[in-house]
């Protein structure tokens, strides 16, 4: 049996997260997904409150993951330490509250999520994303597994990918905010995309009011960064993931508006 998997980018916003209210169901529903992944750690700009994870899930998100922005709203410590269906990057330091591996029973199917951030360009004092991904996968190996890679580089994005290929049913980069055309199933089946982008206002830069962006460019005090206004996108993708193999067997970019 073919089980799909909804993965999406980084919400930007409440406004992206009332976008998802209005319309994730629905989409669910219509491409019979089965499970969901969101990454929510731009909902409050940087970082998200327990509040708005509270809204993430209740607009459809199954697990939400987090990644460089996690301690930007330091309330949220608490949350991490309770709920298993968030998680922040694995690969921080054993100091950190939370987890960032969890396995969840999906009736027939068990599904284990892991969040890794990456290294490159990205200095959190973070453990080797690569041998925290070994050090996860030696347990009890679940139907399917799926990652989110919180990461800057590309070729970071892509050697984990090569590195876990087979190993993992799933894998896509997050943190950039925009959208890569290279989904793809690699040699030994893991399913691909270098990036989701992000779910939020589509007249932005990233999330953000252009104004603000541009200012910042020109050399000028743009100030707090406002999210901006409008109709909202929510991007990512959907992993077709074969129960008898734990593999993906497609890979379809998503662009909800």
């Amino acid at each position: 049996m073919i089980y799909h998997v909804l993965a999406l980018g980084d919400v930007t916003s409440e406004e992206g997260v009332r976008h998802l209210a209005k319309h994730l169901r629905g989409v669910k529903k219509l491409k019979n997904i089965s499970f969901t992944v969101i990454n929510g750690e731009n909902i409050a700009g940087v970082g998200l409150t327990p509040e708005q994870a509270e809204d993430l899930f209740c607009a459809g998100a199954d697990v939400i993951t987090l990644g460089n922005h996690t301690w930007g709203r330091q309330q949220i410590a608490s949350m991490l330490e309770d709920n298993s269906y968030l998680l922040r990057p694995a690969n921080f330091t054993g100091r950190a509250p939370g987890r960032g591996w969890g396995v969840y029973d999906c009736g027939t199917v068990r599904i284990g999520v892991m969040n890794l951030i990456g290294r490159c360009d990205l200095d959190f004092n973070a453990e080797n994303p690569f041998t925290t991904a070994d050090r996860l996968l030696k347990g009890d190996k679940p139907t399917f597994t799926l990652v989110d890679f919180h990461a800057e580089a590309t070729s970071e994005k892509l050697a984990m990918a090569y590195y876990l290929d087979g190993r993992v049913s799933a894998l896509w980069g997050t943190h950039t905010h925009v959208p890569t055309a290279d989904e793809r199933i690699f040699p030994k089946g893991t399913g691909y995309i270098t990036d989701l982008g992000m779910t939020g206002p589509v007249e932005s830069v990233l999330g953000i009011r252009p104004e603000q962006s541009i200012e910042k460019f020109l050399g000028g005090m743009p100030g707090r960064y406002r999210p901006a206004e409008g109709a909202c996108k929510a991007q990512g993708a959907v992993f077709g993931l074969d129960d008898q193999t734990g593999l993906c067997v497609a890979v379809v970019r998503i662009d909800i508006r």
